[in-house]
């Protein structure tokens, strides 16, 4: 029974990760209707500032987390103007496939810039520190990690739901040309949605050098489970995104342990079918 819980602690945390990126990537479609196909990558991107800084000039990811925030919300805001404003309006696929190419760009850039292999940050504040419970153990970094997540998510939804800020955004994903009668500023609106979306990956990226490599690859698999997370949970839905996360960290975790860790992926994505199949517009989709 100690073993099926320590499991579920491991894939609990793991998961509120998922949904922290996943939150961004939801943030982006449901306003936006825009797919994201570079959201993976601004994780890598934030993991890389996290690693550097600390490399550079021993700031522990603890800190820098919050510069790989703000330098993501700017990639994000600046690939808005340079980019997506360009594709509103016209099929969804030519975002998708700007996006992709930017994705693209961000990972050579990386592969060329600092070499493919894995970069592990030594000497890190929370690295490989752990506390027990009983018999249950709870990894430090990836606690912090939590509910970092956590607090992000909750002031993200707060923000949708809860401000001025959020009924327009609100509004704009409505109907952005009733939104704009209102005196509502749709551009502002969308680059810092885009923005805001980045940030929440950025905040993922910069606290995972703490207890992951980092290299030019390391958000591939983020992004998928990312837009895995958002079909599950509706798309445009905070709350469906965070609970699909918790669901995936899960299921990762029992089908790693009581199985093989070669089909934890291949649970998630069954999963992920499953619940397609069963209600095509998530759990929380309406």
């Amino acid at each position: 029974m100690e073993t099926l819980i320590q499991v579920l602690i491991d894939g609990l945390l793991s998961g509120m990760v998922y949904a922290l990126v996943a939150a961004g990537l939801c943030l982006i479609w449901g306003v936006m209707d825009v797919i994201n196909f570079a959201h993976g990558e601004y994780l890598m991107v934030g993991m890389y500032v996290s690693y550097w800084l600390g490399f550079l000039v021993q700031v522990d990811p603890v800190v820098s987390v919050l510069a790989a925030g703000a330098f993501v919300f700017l990639l994000g805001a600046l690939t808005y103007k340079l980019i997506i404003r360009y594709t509103i309006g016209r099929p969804g696929l030519v975002a998708l496939l700007a996006t992709f190419g930017l994705a693209m760009f961000l990972k050579n850039l990386c592969m060329n810039r600092f070499s493919p292999n894995f970069l592990i940050l030594s000497d890190t504040w929370l690295g490989g520190k752990t506390f027990m419970i009983g018999n249950l153990i709870f990894p430090v970094p990836q606690l912090a990690a939590g509910v970092l997540s956590l607090v992000v998510i909750g002031l993200v939804y707060a923000l949708i739901n809860a401000t001025r800020f959020g009924w327009a955004v609100q509004a704009t994903a409505m109907d952005r040309e009733a939104a704009e009668l209102m005196g509502i500023n749709t551009e502002r609106i969308y680059i810092l949605i885009f923005g805001i979306g980045g940030a929440c990956v950025g905040f993922a990226g910069g606290i995972m050098p703490s207890y992951l490599a980092v290299h030019p690859e390391v958000g591939s698999m983020f992004g998928l489970i990312a837009f895995v997370c958002v079909a599950m949970g509706g798309f445009g839905s905070i709350p469906g995104a965070f609970l699909a996360g918790l669901l995936v960290g899960v299921v990762e975790a029992l089908a790693g342990f009581y199985i093989a860790p070669v089909f934890k992926y291949i649970a998630v994505f069954g999963l992920y079918l499953a619940v397609v199949f069963l209600r095509p517009k998530g759990i929380f989709g309406w």
